[in-house]
């Protein structure tokens, strides 16, 4: 009996040291990941979130609609900050007639810019009865005050520059710079960082001709020539360039963007390795009304003004949104991910038929029966004329960030899932209404950042990346520099070839 004690006990003290051993090897897990977190700055009991427009045109440039009619419909659309950013033309005022004679008269030549302009003057009212006054405050700002108790501000010196070029479009504010010459990337980025203003690369994918992909998997694969070159480019201008901010990745009815998440995620894989982020953006890019709410950008700010908004822009203190995705593989893996949560609802129908849509027209033009070079061109979306046909849209009301625990938790409203991406690949999908993860249990998948996109039957809300140990990345790698020769002009070429080869290849039956 004492022999069974002895034993008995040496087994105890055994299973003490090693329940010991694992809970110092579990607590040596938590606590191992720095967390850089783009909201640190907000204050959630007291910051507002301001729907903006930051990319719109008018028949100042290239667009349908006047001014006026183009802020009436922002003002419809729930819009609190609006700028116009007519090609390679400086927004100066809503107030009288702004233009840039040269452009608008060269577009008029080949019926890209017609009818009169039409601006708001001091006062006056829209056509749905609205009236308003636009004046501007003592800080400097333009304002629209509406008679229903609104205020809609004006984000000054709004352009889309490098009207000449082929689609290498980067929109700028704060900053009265534009080039009526023909213009590269290089040009535009370079003059507006000397001049102090802020940017972004628009709609890359209509540069790359990513937007013809029919595949993810073959949209800017480093195994082609051509794509590791326009990622080197751009990797190159976010490097040199610290008024360049990143990418929009998601605008109009998101045809042409809807792979360029996949090259968000490739510059965000490469400066995250450097402990430095690539933000992104998400607009309209609306030339008729009924585009306009497609896409935008959550700004979270204490006041409403150009300088809080630009702050916010610098800082990643905002969220990129549209009622639009057109990413085949992202709709499937939500299609997934709400018949496992929610079962076989309305909105699983919906994003499902939209899967089915987007898989029956692959295969037609796979198979011959839809023209080469057709697009995919089938997007999920909850607009009808223009305007919502639901009344929620997901949002998020905090960022939690437990650096003892290595957890990020999203508190949304309006959600339905949470989808977690680190170097380009999905690590987890949780719900809304638990939107946390914990770093240690992707470990062994996780790169040097984390991002999340909140999906909900009104649209999708992307947060900017969470930077994972960004200080000793910064020390080890933020030396490094690309070698890279920029062909400029002549570039858009390689994209071209590349998709008229691609054509071809689908043409002969030969899927590339």
């Amino acid at each position: 009996m004492k022999n069974a004690k002895k034993i008995l006990s040496v087994f105890l003290a055994v299973l003490m040291c090693l329940s010991a051993v694992v809970t110092v090897s579990a607590a040596a897990q938590n606590g191992s990941y720095t967390i850089s977190n783009p909201y640190k700055s907000v204050d959630w009991n007291t910051v507002k979130q301001y729907k903006t427009a930051l990319h719109s045109h008018t028949n100042a440039s290239d667009g349908d609609p006047t001014l006026k009619e183009s802020v009436q419909r922002h003002v419809e659309t729930g819009f609190d900050i609006v700028a116009t950013t007519d090609h390679g033309t400086v927004n100066y005022t809503w107030e009288t007639v702004n233009e840039n004679k040269l452009i608008h008269e060269a577009l008029s030549l080949i019926g890209r810019s017609e009818g009169e302009l039409e601006y708001l003057g001091k006062d006056g009212s829209f056509e749905n009865g609205i009236s308003y006054s636009y004046a501007k405050a003592d800080n400097g700002d333009d304002y629209l005050s509406l008679s229903n108790g609104r205020q809609i501000l004006r984000l000054p010196y709004g352009i889309e520059n490098n009207a000449l070029s082929a689609n290498a479009h980067v929109n700028s504010w704060f900053t009265d710079y534009h080039d009526n010459s023909l213009t590269t990337y290089e040009d535009a980025i370079s003059s507006i960082d000397k001049a102090g203003g802020i940017c972004v690369i628009n709609h890359p994918g209509e540069y790359t001709k990513a937007r013809y992909e029919l595949r993810a998997e073959n949209a800017y694969s480093e195994n082609s020539a051509v794509y590791r070159y326009y990622i080197n480019k751009y990797a190159d201008l976010l490097d040199r360039y610290d008024g360049c901010l990143g990418i929009d990745m998601n605008s109009k009815g998101d045809n042409r963007t809807r792979f360029d998440r996949i090259l968000w995620d490739k510059l965000l894989t490469r400066f995250a390795e450097k402990g430095e982020n690539v933000l992104a953006i998400a607009s309209s890019d609306a030339h008729q009304l009924n585009v306009i709410d497609t896409g935008f950008t959550m700004l979270l700010m204490n006041s409403l003004t150009s300088a809080e908004a630009r702050k916010s822009l610098e800082n990643g203190a905002f969220f990129a949104a549209s009622h639009c995705i057109g990413n085949p593989e992202e709709l499937r893996e939500i299609a997934s991910a709400l018949k496992e949560f929610y079962g076989e609802t309305d909105v699983y129908k919906k994003v499902r038929s939209t899967v089915d849509e987007l898989d029956t027209r692959l295969a037609d033009i796979e198979s011959g029966k839809l023209s080469a070079d057709s697009s995919l061109s089938v997007t999920y979306s909850v607009l009808k004329d223009g305007f919502t046909t639901v009344d929620t849209f997901p949002s998020v009301s905090s960022v939690e960030i437990d650096e003892n625990e290595d957890t990020i938790r999203l508190n949304t409203k309006d959600a339905l899932i949470v989808r977690w991406i680190s170097d380009g690949k999905l690590i987890a999908v949780t719900k809304a209404d638990d939107a946390v993860i914990d770093l240690n249990d992707y470990a062994g998948t996780l790169g040097n950042y984390v991002r999340a996109e909140v999906f909900g039957e009104g649209g999708i809300l992307y947060t900017q990346a969470f930077l994972l140990n960004a200080e000793e990345n910064a020390a080890a790698n933020g030396s490094k520099k690309q070698s890279f020769f920029d062909y400029g002009f002549i570039d858009c070429l390689f994209a071209i070839f590349k998709n008229w080869f691609d054509i071809l290849a689908r043409k002969f039956g030969k899927v590339c």
